[in-house]
């Protein structure tokens, strides 16, 4: 149990198998108040991931990214970071590197705790893969019902739509609609280059042509 206990160093993740439901929850009251490590677990198999500097960089990017379209087109959204989202009775969790309500905002404004049970899962989730050595988290994701998901590897994003209880690929998002990959991966490259203040000017005419 103690190796369960100890995260990772940043950057790195274990799997581990055969780990009960039960221990799985023990690890996540252990860690309530913390922003990592982070758990997915699925059917006995725990992974456990330590974010590192370059991981966290992306997903606080790209989470900002979200958050200036919506903020550029006036719509309100819900930002719930990495929330803890399980169910017991199909034996899957997952924390995302970052999740958003969308169109379902309206839904949990006002939730200070999430059950699926009676909540609808994130309308997009943002998942930074910056490992070769990870859970494929697509299952436990379609498995919730989470409608989209981003993926960011290798410095490009790939745009996932849940259709018939699995993820195909899509040029074009359905969250933003109007925007595509190849726009949002063009985005993410420039957060590396461009001053801050640039980089935002360039998200915001981005918002605005998409809406032209």
């Amino acid at each position: 149990m103690e190796t369960l206990r100890t995260p990772p160093p940043a950057g790195q993740t274990v799997l581990l198998n055969h780990i009960s439901w039960k221990t799985y929850e023990s690890l996540l009251e252990d860690h309530l108040d913390s922003s990592a490590p982070r758990f997915a677990y699925d059917r006995g198999v725990l992974e456990i991931m330590s974010p590192s500097p370059e991981h966290e960089r992306a997903n606080r990017n790209l989470a900002m990214l979200v958050e200036v379209f919506f903020e550029e087109w006036g719509l309100d959204i819900g930002n719930f970071g990495s929330t803890t989202y399980k169910r017991e009775d199909i034996e899957r969790g997952f924390e995302p590197d970052s999740c958003f309500y969308i169109e379902n905002e309206p839904l949990v404004r006002d939730k200070d705790r999430l059950d699926l049970d009676v909540d609808p899962p994130p309308d997009l989730v943002i998942e930074i893969d910056v490992t070769s050595f990870s859970l494929n988290k697509l299952p436990l994701y379609a498995s919730i019902g989470v409608p989209e998901i981003w993926r960011y590897e290798d410095a490009e994003i790939e745009v996932l739509l849940l259709e018939g209880g699995s993820y195909r690929k899509s040029l074009e998002s359905r969250c933003l609609s109007g925007v595509q990959d190849a726009t949002l991966t063009d985005l993410m490259r420039k957060s590396n280059t461009l001053r801050r203040t640039e980089w935002l000017k360039k998200i915001r005419e981005a918002a605005r042509t998409a809406r032209s």
